[in-house]
């Protein structure tokens, strides 16, 4: 049974709408005023908050403020209820993150209906696809269905990339989201010798290259194909309008970037100070958990030694040294180009 605290300092108003909500088979917590409110939703978590935008102790606007600040209540759908009088102020609310607004008075349906619509939409944001081609279709498919979008997932395109092809270039203009189907993929970054530094590391069920196409800005590093690779190919326009008409979707692509940024600190500090031998480590133990499958008892990989030195940021001489010394310690076992983890428990616990 979904949750639903009621904040509202009408008694009547406050008693009708929570006699309507109950009828719903919906469990109702009721405050007077958003001050209790916060203390509500402090001791017991509800799926969405009704709020009332005008009251006395705490205002609707500043019981949205406290939940954004507050990790574990941050996301919860958020209706406010206002007066026709007080609509030209729900900008500012839909700004610091209301999900919609009812104004007074509303009928049963209306209530109703706003509720349901909204549990619709959160569910697809909570929802764990599958990474694979399948998985893709059904999360543009929920999409569609959000924003009025017809056959986009169906009409995706596959290409085929061989080992070592490039898929997109740093510096050019992005036209197309890319969707990886099956394969391994590597972004770098090349300075003015040529020297490579891989940013980052793809496999099945990722995407690749919003980041330009949310900042409208050219590529900031060149893709290339590990192996070969299938990769669904979205063009920029559906991907705009997947975005741009579905806040659902484009907070789905938002939670990708927090992550990735996230990624990127660890990476940055992971170079300016672990030690050689932590940095080809932890990069074995990256690979790993991007390219391992359920079928392998211990991770392999082939991969050229470049290629490894650039995910380290080492030279490739340093690289090989380092290799030389984890096989002779029994950590990895090289292998007809392959390279397997044998003590997986050492090199993450590898001091500096």
């Amino acid at each position: 049974m979904k949750h639903i605290l009621l904040i509202e300092d009408n008694d009547e108003l406050r008693e009708n709408t929570a006699e309507i909500l109950e009828l719903a088979n919906y469990k109702v917590t009721t405050a007077a005023n958003g001050k209790l409110g916060v203390q509500s939703m402090m001791k017991e978590k509800p799926d969405l908050i009704i709020c009332d935008v005008m009251m006395p102790e705490l205002d609707g606007y500043g019981v949205l403020h406290l939940i954004n600040k507050n990790p574990d209540l941050a996301g919860i759908p958020f209706i406010f209820l206002t007066a026709k009088s007080e609509r030209t102020d729900l900008r500012k609310g839909m700004e610091m993150g209301a999900d919609d607004y009812i104004t007074k008075p509303f009928t049963d349906i209306e209530l109703l209906n706003a509720i349901e619509s909204r549990f619709k939409k959160n569910d697809v944001l909570k929802k764990n696809y599958a990474l694979n081609e399948e998985g893709l279709n059904n999360f543009l498919s929920d999409a569609k269905g959000l924003s009025s979008l017809n056959d986009l997932a169906n009409n995706s395109n596959v290409n085929t990339y061989k080992k070592r092809q490039i898929i997109y270039h740093e510096g050019n203009y992005p036209n197309k989201l890319f969707f990886i189907k099956s394969g391994k993929v590597k972004t770098y970054k090349s300075n003015d010798f040529g020297k490579e530094l891989t940013v980052d590391l793809f496999s099945a069920g990722d995407f690749l290259g919003y980041i330009a196409l949310l900042e409208q800005s050219t590529y900031k590093e060149t893709a290339e194909a590990l192996d070969d690779c299938e990769i669904c190919v979205i063009s920029k326009e559906d991907f705009e309008k997947l975005v741009n008409n579905n806040r659902e979707v484009a907070q789905k692509f938002i939670q990708m970037l927090a992550k990735n940024v996230a990624e990127k600190e660890n990476q940055l500090l992971a170079l300016a100070y672990n030690s050689l031998r932590k940095k080809v480590a932890d990069s074995l133990l990256v690979l790993q958990s991007k390219y391992k499958t359920d079928k392998q008892e211990k991770f392999s990989i082939q991969i050229s030694r470049e290629d490894l030195a650039n995910i380290a940021g080492i030279a490739t001489e340093s690289l090989i040294r380092t290799l030389s010394d984890f096989k002779r310690e029994q950590l990895i076992e090289i292998k007809e180009g392959y390279i397997i983890i044998q003590n997986e428990q050492k090199l993450s616990s590898m001091l500096n």
